[in-house]
Formats: C-alpha cells, structure tokens, sequence
C-alpha cells in the first residue's frame, strides 16, 4: 500500500522530492526494498502533522504536503489542484482536497471524515458523524434532507512555517475526542482551504475498504 501511495504521489507536477516519514522498522524495510526514500521519526507524535514537521524543520523548502500512507488511489493531479492554491493572489495556509458524496452510506460511516464548506471555499467544520439532518412530512410522504457536506481526502499542503507554528501547539481537545489533527488548525484561528476535486481517493481503514480499493485497482488495470 505504501510503495503504491509512493508511487503515485511522485508523479505529481509541482513535487521536488518525496519522502516516507515512518516509527517503524518493518515499514522503513518494506520501503528501502521498493527503493524508496524513508527518514526515520519519533514514535512520540499523536498525528500525522506532528511527524511531517520533524522533517520539514531539517529542509528549507516552501511548501509541504501531507499524504497519509493508506491512501493508495491517490491521484498526483489531485496533488496538483491543492497546491494550485498558493500559486494564486489570496493567502493560503492550509490546503487540502474534497469529494462530493455520492453514496448514503458514505454519510454515516465513522471512517469517512466529512468536511462542511463556506461560501468562500474554506472549511468550518470537519465530522465523523452526520451534523444536520432533516425531516420533512409532504403530501404523506417523509422526505429526508442532508445538509450538503464533502468527503474529506486525507492530504493536507502547507506553508512550511505554517505547519512548524502547528507542531509546536499541543493537541486540542476536540482533536483529540474525535482523532482529527485539521481541528488544531481550526481551533487556532488557520483557515484550511478546500479544493474540491474530481479524482477519487479512498483510505483504508478496515478490510472492506481494503476490498473496495483491490476492486477499484483491479477494474482500472485490467
């Protein structure tokens, strides 16, 4: 899964370098076997913002993306329209990508993170659970109403003082409730902008997401 996430994530247009940030030995194997560039973390940080930064405060670069590890349909265009946004006049901090949800289930399932919009393309709110939903009686009729949200994909763009200035806060409490890192940035006043985006991208966080991405890969190559 890695080696794929790699893979696809240094195809992508504006990247310099690539690197797999990992605790772990049996990954940093698995890694250095594919050819890969691994640098070894703590295993001390409580998210994946925390990890990326202990790399970023050893280079001088500009900007920093986050792609998590269990993101194997991640799309190197996808990389692209997010970092699109610091090419552009308005001030961007944090970028990351959503989808429309085109499936009901996608709604009330825990592991899809769901991020809700404003007018002017930031996030206000990120949720493991429906927030609004309503009924509405009609013509005898029970009509259901969902407050329009986005699928959230697990990749995150940075300013790399940014992300440092992130690092060096402590985990918030509704970060921690809901194992959500974007609410530090949230709850300190960064506004996250939300590109949203055409290509797919699913994480595997059970054995049926794991079944729906062999699916998925094996429909594309074949």
């Amino acid at each position: 899964m890695v080696q794929h996430v790699f893979e696809r994530v240094r195809r992508s247009s504006y990247l310099s370098d690539v690197f797999i940030a990992t605790d772990d030995d049996r990954v940093a194997e698995a890694v250095r076997g594919f050819k890969g560039k691994v640098i070894k973390t703590s295993s001390e940080h409580p998210s994946g913002t925390d990890r990326v930064a202990e790399i970023a405060e050893r280079m001088e670069v500009d900007l920093v993306v986050n792609v998590q590890g269990d993101e194997p349909l991640v799309d190197a265009k996808a990389i692209d329209e997010a970092l699109e946004c610091f090419t552009r006049p308005e001030a961007v901090d944090i970028a990351t990508l959503a989808l429309p949800i085109t499936e009901a289930r996608d709604i009330l399932d825990p592991n899809v993170v769901k991020v809700y919009i404003d007018s002017y393309g930031y996030a206000t709110f990120f949720s493991r659970s429906p927030l609004f939903s309503l009924e509405l009686k009609k013509q005898g009729k029970v009509r259901h109403y969902q407050l329009l949200a986005y699928r959230h994909v697990g990749l995150y763009a940075y300013r790399r003082e940014v992300l440092l200035a992130l690092a060096s806060l402590p985990p918030t409490e509704v970060e921690k409730m809901d194992r959500l890192e974007q609410f530090r940035a949230l709850e300190h006043g960064y506004r996250i902008r939300v590109v949203e985006t055409n290509y797919p991208s699913y994480g595997v966080d059970t054995p049926k997401d794991l079944e729906k991405v062999n699916t998925v890969m094996a429909g594309t190559s074949s």
